[in-house]
């Protein structure tokens, strides 16, 4: 019975040794892994600046697969987050800065240790390099949890290791797996619309139309406004030279209105048209491709630009339908100027004149026959009796 309690005391001084030592290291940590992933940068950043792709890499849901997700309305850019319940313990992330294709600045909860998250994209050769960093101060419980699982570095490095050469591997086959497809030449219908107008770069067209799309939207979600389509973007100039465009980022409705003065949105309208067209099926970043498609198409058929307009694209698939990359579809429009069809003429057959009865004057090649009656001969006089003497001779008494 003794040797029972020495035991027992033993492995009580050892815990409570083991506490002590652990409740005195350094809760403050840093933590950083790099790696090159073989996509462009804007692909990379844009795939983790969205956090309903996190389920693709992040190795606490890949390895767990009853971890339970919760996403909010809002899964992109600053103002995002998204939650989990899994079976090494329960975290929040919570987007708090963003800097387009460069880096993004988050907040984690992870089993009530609060850290301050970074991620910086850069371009290298073979890729982009991204840099995913963690600092904070680890709670007694994930002390504990590190202590007994070889320190806070193994424990987030290896996670973080994991989780970028999963992004790898996702986003090498989601960005980089894209097919243009030419339609060829295509009529398209007379559309009304709601858009903004405004120059931008090149490189900022994207981020801007996530901006501008929701923005219009929900202006005719609050106004009773039917949306009829898929949104798209005018491309009034095109200037690759300078990287830059005017635009005009749309959302097709019904019929034609009227908007007041001094709004940022204005209606407007797209005559019908024809153009060539290609379906780009794949992540944006390749739309370069649908375009010059189209181009070739256009050149190779001797078929004239619109000089009014440079082309549209339209986003008949995106992240709203289907989560991957690899399956969206954005379409390409080229107006082109019609064709004059020049009106053939013929020449006149000469008419040989031939005698012919007063009564009728044969067809000719081009003429219909007509019948002319002959004119009517005047009136022949008759001849009236001699006038009677309208006076008598007088008589006599």
């Amino acid at each position: 019975m003794r040797i029972l309690k020495y035991i027992f005391l033993l492995l009580l001084l050892s815990i409570v040794a083991l506490s002590i030592f652990i409740a005195t290291q350094k809760g403050n940590f840093t933590i950083e892994r790099s790696k090159v992933i073989n996509s462009p940068k804007s692909a990379v950043f844009n795939y983790v600046n969205d956090y309903r792709n996190w389920a693709d890499f992040g190795s606490w849901t890949t390895e767990d697969p009853e971890i339970k997700i919760q996403y909010p309305a809002t899964t992109v850019g600053k103002g995002a987050s998204y939650s989990w319940e899994g079976k090494d313990g329960n975290g929040e992330m919570r987007t708090l800065f963003v800097k387009e294709n460069d880096s993004i600045s988050q907040k984690m909860n992870l089993n009530e240790t609060t850290s301050s998250v970074f991620w910086s994209f850069k371009d290298t050769v073979g890729g982009t390099k991204v840099t995913w960093k963690t600092t904070g101060e680890m709670s007694f419980l994930f002390k504990v949890y590190t202590a007994l699982n070889g320190g806070v570095d193994k424990v987030i490095g290896t996670m973080y290791e994991k989780s970028l050469a999963n992004l790898d591997k996702a986003l090498d086959y989601e960005i980089n797996t894209f097919s243009v497809k030419v339609n060829g030449l295509v009529k398209k219908p007379q559309i009304f619309y709601l858009g903004q107008t405004f120059t931008s770069e090149l490189s900022k067209i994207n981020k801007n139309t996530k901006i501008v799309i929701p923005t219009i939207v929900a202006f005719c979600e609050q106004n009773d406004i039917p949306i009829n389509g898929k949104p798209f973007v005018i491309y009034h100039t095109y200037d690759t030279a300078k990287g830059l465009a005017k635009i005009s980022i749309c959302v097709p409705i019904n019929k034609e209105i009227f908007i007041s003065a001094g709004s940022d949105i204005v209606s407007g309208k797209l005559e019908a048209s024809e153009g060539v067209k290609t379906s780009l099926t794949g992540d944006y970043s390749h739309i370069k491709d649908g375009y010059e498609k189209a181009l070739t198409f256009l050149n190779k058929n001797q078929l004239t630009q619109d000089p009014l307009i440079s082309h549209i694209e339209i986003y008949a698939t995106g992240k709203n339908e289907v989560k991957d990359p690899s399956k969206w579809v954005t379409e390409v429009y080229i107006p082109i100027v019609p064709k004059i069809i020049p009106v053939k003429t013929y020449p006149k057959t000469p008419v040989k004149t031939t005698a012919v009865s007063p009564e009728v004057i044969p067809a000719s090649p081009i003429a219909p026959a007509k019948i002319i009656k002959p004119a009517a001969k005047p009136a022949e006089q008759k001849k009236l009796p001699a006038q009677k003497a309208t006076e008598e001779e007088p008589s006599e008494f």
